[in-house]
Formats: C-alpha cells, sequence, structure tokens
C-alpha cells in the first residue's frame, strides 16, 4: 500500500479525527455482531500509544431517510465500545454544534468521544465541503480506518481529506494489503468462488478475477443464468434474462477457467421444509421447483479444484444460506477453506454475505483474513479506485 499510515505521521498531543466503520446491526437497541467495532481497536490502541490529545470517532449507520432518527443512533455502539476499550467514551448528539466542539475539548488527556451518525446530516452522501469542514474542527489529524466505506466519496471520506492531513489506520491497511496483494502478487494457484444472487451484480468482477485468478468456481443464483445460458431448463429458478448474452460470452471467452456446479439441491418452494431433491446440472428443473443450492457432487468437485490453492478469494454464498436446509453447499466452502488455511493457504472472505456465512459457521478464527467491506472489496475486486483511499497521503 501506497498510503501514509498512522505509523507515518506524529500524533503526540494531536486531536486524532478517526473515520470507521460501525455499520453494525440492531435489535431492540442491542447490537448483535460487533465485529467492526473490535476490527478498529488495534488502530485505536495504536493511536492511543502516540499520547493525542484526543480521539474523535465518526460513522455512519444504517440508511437514516430524513435526518436525526433515534433508530440510527450511534450511542449503543458508544456503550459497546466503552466496555470493550475499558474506558469512558462519551457521545455528541450533534457533531454539528458548537456544543460538541466543547465536549470534545473538555474531554481528558487521551480520552475518546464518538460523534453521531454522519448520515443525520443530507450533505455526507453528497460530498459536501461544508459539512467536512464542520467534522475538521474536531481534528487536527484525519484518520480513514473506514474501509466498508471507503468506496464511498463522502463528506467524512473524501471531502474531509482536503481540510486535514489524511492517513489510514491499521485496518485500512490490513484490508488493502489482503486484498491487493491477492489480485496483483498472489501465491498461485489462485482461485476465486462467486456466489450470490446475480450475475449483473457481479460481472466486473467475473470479468476481473477471470483475467487473474487460475480458476472462478461459481455457485449460487448467479449460476442459474449460466445454466439458461448453456440452453438448460431452469424451471422456476432465480434467473436474469437481461444478463444472458453476457454469461454466453464469458463461457465462450473463459469456459477452461469457469468452474460451474455439477449437481444442484431443488425445492419445490422457497422455504426451508420445502420438499426437494438433488438434480444433476444437465437436468432440466421441472416447472414449479428451483434450485436453492449447489448439491454433494458439486461440494466434492469444488473441493478437489481447491485441493492445490495457494491463494482463494471466496464472494458470496453457494445457497440462500438463511435456511438451514440450503445452507449446506456455504457451510461446507467454509469448512474446506478453514481446513486449507491449515494447510497454508491464504483464504479471503469479501465480506458481505460470505463473512456472515463464515461467522454462522463458528470458522471465522479459521481463515486468513476476512474483510469488513462488501461493498468495497467489490470494487477493489473490480480493479476500480476507491475514492476514500485515493484521497488519503501517498508515502
Amino acid at each position: 500500500m501506497n498510503k501514509k499510515t498512522i505509523r507515518d505521521i506524529d500524533l503526540k498531543n494531536k486531536r486524532v479525527l478517526v473515520r470507521v466503520d460501525f455499520n453494525v446491526p440492531i435489535e431492540n437497541g442491542q447490537i448483535t455482531d460487533d465485529t467492526r467495532i473490535t476490527a478498529a481497536i488495534p488502530t485505536l490502541r495504536a493511536i492511543e500509544a502516540q499520547h493525542p490529545r484526543a480521539i474523535i470517532l465518526m460513522s455512519h449507520l444504517g440508511r437514516p431517510k430524513k435526518g436525526p432518527d433515534p433508530q440510527f443512533s450511534l450511542k449503543p455502539i458508544a456503550e459497546a465500545l466503552s466496555k470493550l476499550l475499558g474506558q469512558p467514551v462519551a457521545f455528541a448528539e450533534d457533531p454539528i454544534s458548537d456544543a460538541a466542539l466543547h465536549q470534545a475539548e473538555q474531554l481528558p488527556a487521551g480520552g475518546i468521544m464518538l460523534l453521531e451518525n454522519t448520515r443525520f446530516y443530507p450533505g455526507e452522501e453528497k460530498n459536501d465541503p461544508e459539512l467536512a469542514k464542520q467534522f475538521a474542527r474536531f481534528g487536527d489529524v484525519y484518520v480513514n480506518d473506514a474501509f466498508g466505506s471507503a468506496h464511498r466519496a463522502h463528506s467524512s471520506t473524501e471531502a474531509i481529506t482536503h481540510d486535514l492531513p489524511a492517513v489510514a489506520g491499521l485496518l485500512m491497511e490490513k484490508e488493502l494489503n489482503y486484498l491487493a496483494t491477492a489480485l496483483d502478487e498472489p501465491k498461485r494457484p489462485l482461485v476465486a468462488i462467486l456466489g450470490g444472487a446475480k450475475v449483473s451484480d457481479k460481472i466486473k468482477v467475473i470479468e476481473s478475477l477471470l483475467s487473474k485468478a487460475d480458476k472462478v468456481l461459481i455457485g449460487g443464483g448467479m449460476a442459474n443464468t449460466f445454466f439458461m445460458a448453456q440452453g438448460r431448463q431452469m424451471g422456476g429458478s432465480l434467473v436474469e434474462p437481461t444478463a444472458l448474452d453476457t454469461a454466453r460470452d464469458l463461457l465462450a471467452k473463459s469456459s477452461a477457467k469457469l468452474i460451474l456446479p455439477v449437481d444442484a439441491t431443488i425445492a419445490d418452494a422457497f422455504k426451508n421444509d420445502a420438499n426437494t431433491r438433488v438434480l444433476k446440472a444437465d437436468e432440466p428443473v421441472p416447472d414449479g421447483w428451483q434450485i436453492l443450492d449447489i448439491g454433494p457432487a458439486t461440494i466434492e468437485a469444488f473441493r478437489a479444484q481447491l485441493a492445490d490453492a495457494k491463494t482463494v478469494i471466496w464472494n458470496g454464498p453457494m445457497g440462500v444460506f438463511e435456511m438451514e436446509n440450503f445452507a449446506k453447499g456455504t457451510r461446507a466452502v467454509a469448512e474446506i477453506l478453514a481446513d486449507l488455511t491449515a494447510k497454508g493457504t491464504i483464504t479471503i472472505i469479501g465480506g458481505g454475505d460470505s463473512a456472515a456465512a463464515v461467522q454462522q459457521a463458528g470458522l471465522a478464527d479459521k481463515m486468513t483474513h476476512i474483510s469488513t467491506g462488501g461493498g468495497a472489496s467489490l470494487e477493489l475486486l473490480e480493479g476500480q479506485t476507491l475514492p476514500g483511499v485515493a484521497a488519503l497521503q501517498d508515502k
């Protein structure tokens, strides 16, 4: 990574404004997954070690539509972070007010404060430079540690870098180093596993990975569109008619690298207790039935394809993993990758549903790296420049 980090800048007695990604799931005021909060702690500890004047944190949460909304407040996160750090975390309810600035000035040396949801202000998603200036009042130095938001050019990720010296946090550095190295200087064979519902969501990712990976394994709903492009009858399966030409083109150009499922688990309804059966990939899906997971033969075929991999990138589930009866393929891939990691293979999970599936399987600590940013990791895999990264100072 050619960007400066907190290691390259003196933070002693400075007010350090850190953009974190605390966009975590909250139900009834309780955080149900604190992965993104705990992922920021190494950066906060490293900043603390430099004895700053104060650490001010900012993040978005959810998609509030009309300004401040209690259900999207970061207040529960301030409380959770306080427990994780073992020290008080102050909370500023209105970051663009003078009262919040005064509150920050009253923090003890090295004190920490979390600002309320940046998306409570309409200028945030418009990359408004005036709102960025309001945020910038809290810091002498800006640190972006929010990889999950790095693909957005927002006031708190891009515009603010024009007002303060801007460097990367340790999580940002780690994310970029793993993903960029896997793409540009991978240990080979490099195998990519792509799933999820739609081909159209990942056309650029598929094209990019086909040019860099040794194999690309396709599962999930997107495999259905490739099957239909081959002329197979798909019954009631999810298919994207508008992506059929793209699928045909990808198959024509890259059929040797593109590995499709050899069987599937089909169901007569989109529900967990539906009737199911396993169908070979070349058999027609009956009317009223739909593919909801890869089948057992595909699991073994994918295991064989992955056996000699030295680097694996996985983005997207193999089926409707939210339903227990259609989570077998996704869970099996997670277990295969856990075994490979133990043997020295670099395994990178590209955030989003893949990360959720690995967590659900209890295998998160068995992977080399789990990205905290689904959208950002996808855009990086596409070869795109991330605005929140490009805006940081070069080394």
